[in-house]
């Protein structure tokens, strides 16, 4: 009598769990006895317990035989395909998983895991999302190497949601500055000459600077890391947090030259509309966006915390644009406020304002509307709340 699929599957089964045991018992013997290499293959072979998890497809990749380097590609999967992750494993320190795809014949094999995110990570950063689904972009930025995307601003294996590739651009929603993790220097105890550990700071200069009072630098003591927003063209994941060392912000190009040594343009919006122009002839031509006026948030590179509070930035620029005379020109400049993401820009055509939130004088986060206008000349002009200087 023909067997059924159902009973050729249970056949195939039965037959790979009685491969695992009489492999993986012979090992185990081996290691119980001492022998350092049947240990180190057990160390290799791990999650042989199905997961019953379903993995999205980052990038495009293949479907393979086995995690060998000889394996054969079975089948191609493109990136936003869903899989059944059915195993996992970790082979000579690559992370694998078991899965199966959606095709008609059910094809089963192995992928590696940096192209695949599973769908409990995916709805972790679909959560993280929604928290600022309504917030305008801050900045923009791109990659400038291979950097893995994180649940939190922190480095530890058990919150990456999957590794970026260089060149990846995003919107910025927001940051945090870090402060720096303390190296422990091993140093040996005169009396019983034995090394012992005392904490010291990453940089002698550091310490320098405390002892003759002098302002802290940024990059000293912090590192920032970056809450991002994700197209669904770079990621299936639509947030996380990248850290800031591997990002390189995309100041818009008609203003990035107005950038002063000592400060940083740190986040800004358009305030009027966004032009492009196009090559002629040619209508899938790349975009250029023409220069315009802008709002730009600046941060000096110096510590400014208040009760462990660092402020996100501690000036304020906003240039107009003259178009006739192709020059840009600051219609307003404040470099004594200070405060915290995030800003927005609210109303339509020469009818703007942006709303920041800024520190008060008793230290305390209030938002403050900005007012911008043109005059008869069509210059753009800028009238600040009246606690807050022109200046």
């Amino acid at each position: 009598m023909a067997q059924t699929l159902a009973e050729k599957e249970m056949r195939t089964v039965n037959l790979r769990n009685r491969f695992v045991f009489f492999a993986v018992v012979p090992l185990l013997a081996l290691a119980i006895s001492g022998c350092g290499v049947a240990g180190s293959v057990i160390d290799n072979v791990t999650g042989l317990v199905g997961l019953n998890e379903t993995g999205t497809v980052i990038n495009q990749s293949y479907i393979r035989s086995s995690y060998a380097v000889v394996a054969a590609d079975l089948l191609q999967v493109k990136r936003g395909q869903k899989l059944d992750i059915l195993e996992e494993t970790e082979f000579e320190k690559v992370h694998w998983y078991r899965v199966r795809a959606s095709d008609e014949a059910g094809t089963e094999g192995w992928i590696e895991a940096q192209n695949l995110i599973t769908e409990t990570l995916l709805e972790k950063s679909q959560k993280l999302a929604a928290e600022d689904k309504d917030l305008q972009p801050q900045a923009t930025a791109q990659l400038r190497a291979p950097t893995n995307l994180r649940l939190t601003p922190e480095q530890n294996g058990d919150n990456i949601l999957f590794k970026l590739s260089t060149g990846a651009t995003f919107d910025v929603v927001g940051w945090k500055y870090v402060p720096k993790v303390q190296e422990e220097v091993s140093d040996v105890d005169d009396a019983s000459n034995k090394p012992f550990k005392t904490p010291k700071t990453k940089n002698a200069e550091i310490e320098a600077a405390r002892e003759s009072d002098a302002p802290e630098d940024l990059a000293d003591k912090y590192d920032i890391w970056y809450k991002v927003r994700l197209d669904p063209i770079i990621s299936p994941a639509p947030a996380g947090w990248v850290f800031g060392r591997q990002i390189i912000l995309q100041i818009p190009n008609d203003i990035v030259f107005y950038q002063p040594d000592t400060r940083k343009f740190i986040a800004w919006q358009r305030l009027d509309a966004v032009e492009t122009d196009r090559t002629p002839g040619k209508d899938n031509a790349a975009k250029t966006t023409r220069p315009g006026s802008w709002v730009v948030l600046t941060r000096s590179d110096l510590v400014k915390s208040k009760d462990g509070n660092e402020p996100d930035f501690d000036g304020i620029i906003v240039f107009g644009y003259d178009k006739y005379n192709e020059d840009h020109y600051t219609a307003y400049r404040n470099d004594h406020v200070t405060g915290s993401l995030p800003f927005r820009v609210d109303g339509t055509g020469d009818s703007k304002s942006f709303s920041v939130r800024v520190l008060n004088t008793g230290g305390q986060l209030e938002e403050k509307r900005f007012v911008v206008f043109k005059d008869a000349k069509g210059r753009l002009k800028v009238t600040p709340p009246p606690d807050i200087s022109t200046k």
